[in-house]
């Protein structure tokens, strides 16, 4: 495949407004509870995809029990945990170093592959676990630089860092099923029944909760928060990102993918102040570059 510049500039684009929302965006929701922050942002996505996706119903309807349970999966992972988890990081630091909630969601790849050898029965290379831990060690230096993890004074930095991982778990888990089911479904109609499904859940869970749709709770700059990354950040960037993937090879996007780092740790600069300790930049650089050398190698190389 050729790489072209509309599509790698897509996919620049689409990874820099990820970038955006996890640094300025959705740390500004944080009067509202974690899991309805989450309801609204697959919710009002998805009913603004009814007039351009109607059609999909028809075509959803046709799905197999098989992959209907991997659709839930991928609603699940995707857009249940791994949602909820990274909202939550990024309101536990209270917007402190957001920069490095962001970059810790770059470890979703090696996930990713990890899943892809026990699900798909993928073989892992030594390269592949060389590598790993190399970005597992930067990751390290860039949460906690040269110090041990101290629970006593910075609990909520070290939960922070948990859930990012965690998140970048549950989005690389995603990532796998996805890819089953995207042989039987093109991705309009799979983020579609995402979206909805995970409003679903959502839903459910607020309910079962008995916290409810705290609406009342929301106000004119939630709202406006909410709009803007329902139509550029939430579906507006995943759809540009997917129709810049159809238009350049893998190892093309993954390097344009790392505009989403980089303007993690511009916007927190530019908008937060916060700076990055020499180390915690050596240790970005390291985890980033080994990711790099991660995704543009099969695993089995």
């Amino acid at each position: 495949m050729k790489a072209g510049p509309a599509g790698a500039l897509a996919v620049c684009t689409a990874a820099a407004l990820w970038g955006l929302d996890g640094v300025v965006l959705t740390p500004r929701l944080q009067n509202l509870p974690v899991l309805f922050v989450v309801f609204l942002l697959h919710a009002i996505p998805f009913v603004l995809m009814q007039p351009v996706l109607a059609g999909a119903y028809a075509r959803l309807a046709r799905l197999e029990r098989t992959e209907w349970v991997t659709l839930g999966a991928v609603a699940l992972a995707g857009g249940v945990v791994g949602t909820v988890a990274i909202v939550r990081a990024l309101f536990l630091v209270n917007f402190n170093q957001l920069s490095i909630v962001v970059l810790l969601q770059k470890f979703q790849p090696v996930f990713a592959i990890v899943l892809a050898a026990l699900l798909l029965g993928e073989r892992l290379s030594r390269g592949f676990l060389l590598w790993a831990s190399l970005a597992v060690l930067g990751g390290y230096l860039l949460t906690f630089g040269w110090s041990l993890p101290d629970l006593a004074t910075g609990p909520q930095g070290t939960e922070a860092a948990g859930l990012a991982l965690l998140a970048a778990a549950a989005f690389g888990a995603a990532t796998v099923f996805g890819k089953k089911l995207l042989a039987s479904l093109d991705f309009g109609d799979a983020t579609f029944a995402r979206y909805g499904l995970t409003t679903l859940i959502t839903a459910g869970l607020l309910l079962v909760s008995g916290r409810g749709f705290p609406l009342a709770s929301l106000t004119v700059h939630n709202w406006l928060i909410v709009g803007v990354i329902a139509l550029t950040t939430g579906s507006g960037a995943i759809f540009l990102y997917y129709w810049g993937l159809q238009r350049v090879p893998a190892r093309v996007s993954t390097i344009c993918e790392l505009c989403l780092p980089l303007s993690a740790v511009v916007f927190d600069y530019a908008i937060n102040g916060s700076v990055l300790s020499p180390i915690q930049i050596a240790g970005a650089a390291l985890m980033i570059g080994s990711i790099t050398r991660v995704s543009t190698r099969s695993a089995a190389d």
